[in-house]
């Protein structure tokens, strides 16, 4: 069990109050800050670092830890190191010498926004890639396996919740422009990665409360979700993307009357999946 608060200055890592679950909610997109040293190769302004994390989803998981799962949020700016790619999944236009990336430009370093605006100033170095990966990428990956081993040792199960919200419309650096989203997409890479019953669970919670969802897309699960989830060893793991419309106004980015309602809603969905996780175990 982890049983002490970690604070740093680039994710913060909180343990279960009150009764224990097996659950782990992952929010590696909501942070905004950009380390000074890494300021200078950043090309974009503050609205852009705004409009391409994932507002507020930290506040609407906040009370994860209440319901007894333990809470990983980072704070860092995806643009300057994304945690939700793989490591080695480098744009060979955004680091010298960098290896092609199925995923350019935007891999573990992004040098376009989602509205195809530059935002690397220069390609990176090797060293000044592995600063970064040194610095923030390993250190909060390592706190997730940590996290993810802990409640395997405890429960012989885990559930891992990837928080993450999406443009209601496909921007022009999507694969769906202009395209409107389901409310909710769990993505899941094709039902693979969570036992159906967690699958299942999401989608009726969502279905539930009035909302629309659609399965893998545009997102089928990222990093997180593709590595955690096995669930023949009894990982679980589903990424969460919620349309922005539902809880902020995506223009003056603040939050609006709507945000409560997923907030519950959000909630909600932790403590049944908590509830749900122990009749996994194998």
């Amino acid at each position: 069990m982890i049983a002490s608060r970690f604070v740093g200055p680039h994710f913060v890592l909180l343990p279960p109050r009150g009764v224990e679950t097996p659950v782990i909610v992952e929010v590696p997109h909501a942070g905004l800050s950009v380390p000074p040293h890494f300021a200078a190769t950043l090309l974009a302004s503050a609205r852009s670092i705004a409009r391409d994390a994932d507002l507020f989803v930290d506040e609407l998981y906040g009370d994860a830890v209440d319901a007894g799962a333990t809470l990983l949020v980072a704070r860092v700016s995806r643009y300057v190191v994304d945690l939700n790619r793989a490591e080695t999944d480098v744009d060979a236009e955004a680091v010298v010498h960098g290896p092609s990336s199925p995923r350019a430009p935007r891999g573990v370093v992004w040098r376009l926004t989602t509205d195809n605006e530059r935002c690397l100033a220069a390609p990176l170095t090797r060293v000044e890639l592995e600063d970064r990966l040194d610095e923030i990428y390993r250190p909060y990956h390592a706190a997730l396996a940590e996290a993810v081993e802990s409640k395997l040792d405890r429960f012989g199960v885990c559930v891992l919740l990837a928080g993450h919200s999406m443009p209601s419309i496909g921007r022009s650096g999507h694969g769906d422009v202009n395209v409107e989203r389901a409310d909710v997409v769990p993505g899941t890479q094709g039902h693979t990665t969570a036992h159906a019953s967690v699958i299942d669970l999401v989608e009726r919670h969502a279905r539930d409360a009035g909302l629309s969802v659609k399965h893998d897309e545009p997102y089928r699960g990222g990093y997180a979700t593709r590595y955690w989830g096995r669930p023949s060893r009894g990982v679980h793991a589903v990424q969460v993307e919620l349309a922005r419309r539902l809880y902020m106004d995506e223009t003056m980015l603040v939050k609006t009357a709507g945000f409560p309602a997923i907030q519950t809603f959000a909630q909600g969905l932790v403590r049944k999946l908590g509830a749900a996780a122990l009749s996994l175990r194998a």
